[in-house]
């Protein structure tokens, strides 16, 4: 046998001779991690809140397309009303839009209540509503002003997923994905609602990951930056993605990171923006956006 005189040449000899067996596991590992989850998406249903966002409308599309039956809650019935009616003839699935307004009180989970009551609720999307991000100084809003961006933003997602939660831990599988916008991931003026309510439903989402995660609840803290719009006139682009295209990477995202952009270009914006000093954001903010 020859003398191995190099650690280095030694490791690579073993990593060649082994190379073959990790290739064949990581197949093996992928195959099998795509076949459970087709079979738990074939299986279930989805609720979809503030379904009339364009993330919502792409993650119910891509969702139907594995067999999923939708469930949209949204304010404006209008909104949904045509992806509503085109998925059961194109994916062979039901779909169900339900007429609900948070905005005053949460007297509408009565009714969401009695329209999933029997049903086996897999999913649970929640998003925030575009218009809740528009910037405005705090003492510009008033006080109802005040009590809508509460209670759209992280009263009405904490009622749903108590509401569908009991569901999902009686099958012991199911996931929440709670949606907001990269863009307050640290303070910004002119959202100070919204940039306390993020961080609420971001906390929230992990502390519920940790007290369920073991009973076969997969909860998910979405963190996208912009997504393309032709309602907000956002160009596609590398760091903005039509809301089809971000889906496909968020969805493969689930099962896997619990808190996520959903999508690599945003991870690196994410990552660069907490890279600032708290000092040169503070300056910043105040120059370009103050």
């Amino acid at each position: 046998m020859a003398a191995v005189d190099s650690f280095q040449f030694l490791y690579k000899e073993i990593a060649r001779t082994c190379s073959f067996y990790y290739d064949t596991l990581a197949l093996v590992g992928a195959l099998y991690t795509a076949s459970k989850a087709v079979i738990l998406l074939k299986k279930l249903l989805l609720t979809c809140q503030n379904g009339a966002t364009p993330v919502a409308l792409a993650y119910a599309e891509e969702l139907a397309r594995q067999g999923v039956s939708i469930i949209f809650i949204t304010e404006n019935p209008d909104a949904v009303r045509d992806i509503a009616a085109s998925l059961p003839p194109t994916y062979g699935v039901e779909t169900v839009v339900i007429l609900a307004d948070f905005s005053s009180d949460q007297s509408a989970l009565k009714l969401i209540q009695e329209a999933i009551r029997g049903k086996d609720i897999g999913f649970l999307i929640n998003c925030v509503e575009e218009a809740l991000t528009q910037p405005q100084n705090f003492t510009e809003v008033s006080e109802v002003g005040l009590m809508q961006v509460v209670n759209k933003a992280t009263t009405v997602m904490t009622l749903m997923t108590r509401l569908v939660l009991p569901g999902m831990l009686q099958q012991s599988r199911g996931a929440v994905v709670n949606i907001s916008p990269g863009v307050c991931c640290r303070p910004l003026p002119g959202r100070v609602m919204l940039t306390a309510s993020m961080g609420f439903l971001d906390h929230f989402s992990q502390a519920l990951h940790l007290e369920y995660g073991g009973k076969g609840i997969f909860v998910q803290s979405l963190i996208p930056f912009q997504i393309a719009s032709t309602r907000g006139r956002i160009r596609e682009g590398w760091f903005t993605p039509k809301p089809q295209v971000y889906v496909q990477h968020a969805i493969s995202t689930l099962g896997v990171s619990h808190r996520t952009s959903g999508y690599w270009p945003h991870t690196l914006q994410c990552g660069l923006i907490n890279c600032i000093p708290d000092w040169m954001w503070v300056f910043g903010t105040r120059l370009f956006i103050s």
